[in-house]
């Protein structure tokens, strides 16, 4: 088990009011991802991806758990239902140093659907409920609820209402909203994330109706000026997948939040990168697991198009991940993106 006065060093600006973070997203916020993002934001709130409570309770630990001290703020998102199962694993995740629990009711995917948890959840509240007090129960770190503003293609702004109001009675106190509907039949995971209408401003009437509670906004966030609008008027705003794809985004976060910009060139940032995934090499871990999650870092730059080519290559695996370094700074400069 990591050393969690070592993990405790770095300072928990990431549960502040004002919180920027990157969303959990399922085979792409790693350790590995999250040490990049650390990279170009100091105060970024990170999360995992996904770990149900059987993975923990059944499964490797560590393998699910581990992570770099760097990380920190790192919350844990968990998926489950059974309120002793999900306590278990909070507990887990508190004594693995997280800063975080986080209870995913967003997900709409029908695997996560069989196992009774994500979107579905939030047909039961009360379940959700002693989901929540069993996790505050266990741990002394904050316990949030990730959710969609209702489900399927019923849309009622009272729905969302209750099932925060009867949450926020087990004791959670912040609430990321992802805010357009979750369908649970019919369509893929990405067209969930794209055609059921985004609904902002039902997030800004539940800020209104709870004001005693934090509501961060996630869903459909892509540019700088929207979180400039979405900052002073809720208590956070979560990024996903233009976070990952367009990472020198995250750049721009700290400065947003008053602290000081981002320290680090594109060109420092590849570097420790590197340097990063030598250190993995050495514990086994191939280049190409960690490379994979900086290939938006030069979007838009000359060059950047081959660069990604050249980090993305299956064929230079073998290769020692210097050279291929070497290789792929020779791509800039070469072609617009």
């Amino acid at each position: 088990m990591p050393h969690l006065e070592e993990k405790k060093e770095a300072v928990n600006q990431g549960l502040v009011t004002g919180r920027l973070s990157v969303a959990p997203m399922m085979d792409w916020t790693d350790r590995h991802c999250r040490y990049f993002h650390r990279l170009l934001s100091r105060h970024a709130l990170l999360y995992t991806e996904m770990v149900t409570t059987g993975a923990l309770i059944h499964g490797d630990v560590p393998r699910h758990l581990d992570f770099n001290a760097e990380e920190q703020p790192v919350a844990l998102q968990l998926g489950g239902s059974e309120p002793v199962d999900l306590a278990k694993a909070a507990k887990l995740g508190e004594q693995w140093g997280y800063d975080e629990i986080n209870l995913n009711c967003g997900c709409p995917s029908e695997r996560v659907q069989r196992g009774a948890f994500g979107a579905c959840l939030m047909a039961e509240p009360q379940l959700v409920a002693e989901g929540v007090k069993a996790m505050r129960d266990a741990v002394s770190i904050p316990v949030t609820v990730k959710h969609r503003i209702g489900i399927d293609r019923v849309e009622s702004y009272d729905f969302v209402r209750d099932f925060v109001g009867t949450v926020s009675l087990a004791g959670c106190e912040l609430f990321i909203v992802h805010a357009r509907n979750a369908w649970l039949q019919g369509i893929s995971p990405k067209e969930n994330r794209e055609l059921p209408p985004l609904k902002p401003d039902w997030v800004l009437r539940l800020k209104q109706d709870f004001p005693h509670l934090r509501f961060v906004i996630n869903g459909g966030i892509t540019t700088t000026e929207q979180l400039r609008v979405h900052l002073p008027q809720l208590d956070g705003v979560m990024v996903g997948r233009e976070a990952y794809h367009r990472p020198w985004f995250l750049s721009e976060w700290d400065a947003l939040l008053g602290h000081a910009p981002c320290a680090f060139s594109k060109d420092e940032i590849e570097a420790k990168m590197v340097s990063y995934m030598v250190e993995q090499a050495a514990l086994g871990v191939p280049w190409f697991a960690v490379s994979r999650h900086m290939l938006g870092l030069r979007h838009g730059q000359a060059g950047a198009r081959k660069w990604r080519q050249v980090w993305s290559d299956h064929r230079l695996k073998s290769q020692a991940v210097q050279e291929v370094a070497s290789l792929a700074l020779k791509q800039l400069g070469s072609d617009p993106d």
